[in-house]
């Protein structure tokens, strides 16, 4: 979309899948969801113990970084800095992982004050925060200027609002075979989502219209991507929107 190469992104495009790999092994540990599956499969602590699956979320964490210190050749010094930053600032306290605190934290709190506030806050955190990282490094890679930079992080702030209220949706009315994990759980441990504090009908018409949203940034700026727009469509017909 924005003219780079992809072979340049490869590396960090790797890292921020050893990220996401690591807050899903992480998300499933009792301690957290508490979740027996992922993918269809057992999740990484019910096949190799917890200990080890904290150990081996935190060494992805940690080597999801030298490999785009390592690998990215063709990337001048200063770049690499910033999309190591960009790497820092998301995966870490103001990041994923303050969205998770507050998903925790917010559990089974019925007397909580400004849940719209919270909702959005730890949806933007927990979900969101991924899909800026993914999106600002490769507009960064791709040498964006500040302007498409700034449109591109708009556009994955909302994008990954729409894949979260759709995450809840699904949570209440897909299938295991279709989703690969343990659905109903949202509710049974009293997390706040889009679902519990709007109800289905109204999640459902707020994902629609955060998905227009979506595609109007896009279009506004005569930003074309069929790979986004592919996307955008597959959500919607997933939940049946």
């Amino acid at each position: 979309m924005l003219g780079g190469d992809i072979e340049d992104a490869i590396p960090c495009a790797c890292a921020i899948e050893m990220l996401h790999c690591q807050t899903l092994i992480h998300d499933d540990l009792p301690c957290m969801d508490n979740d027996d599956f992922r993918r269809g499969k057992p999740s990484n602590h019910k096949v190799f113990g917890e200990a080890i699956a904290v150990l081996s979320g935190d060494a992805l964490l940690t080597y999801a970084p030298q490999v785009i210190t390592k690998y990215s050749q063709n990337l001048s010094p200063s770049v690499i800095l910033r999309v190591l930053n960009e790497y820092f600032h998301y995966a870490g306290a103001y990041g994923v992982i303050a969205g998770q605190v507050v998903d925790i934290e917010s559990e089974n709190n019925v007397n909580m004050e400004n849940k719209e506030e919270t909702l959005l806050y730890l949806h933007e955190h927990k979900t969101s925060d991924l899909f800026q990282l993914a999106m600002r490094t490769g507009a960064i890679i791709s040498n964006a200027d500040d302007e498409k930079l700034k449109i591109i992080s708009e556009f994955a702030k909302k994008f990954g609002l729409a894949f979260q209220i759709a995450d809840d949706i699904l949570d209440e009315t897909s299938t295991f075979e279709k989703m690969g994990k343990t659905l109903g759980k949202d509710k049974q441990e009293g997390k706040l989502t889009f679902v519990s504090l709007y109800g289905l009908d109204n999640a459902k018409c707020k994902l629609s219209c955060t998905l227009d949203e979506c595609c109007d940034i896009l279009n506004k700026r005569n930003l074309k991507s069929a790979v986004l727009e592919d996307i955008i469509n597959n959500i919607a017909k997933r939940v049946g929107i």
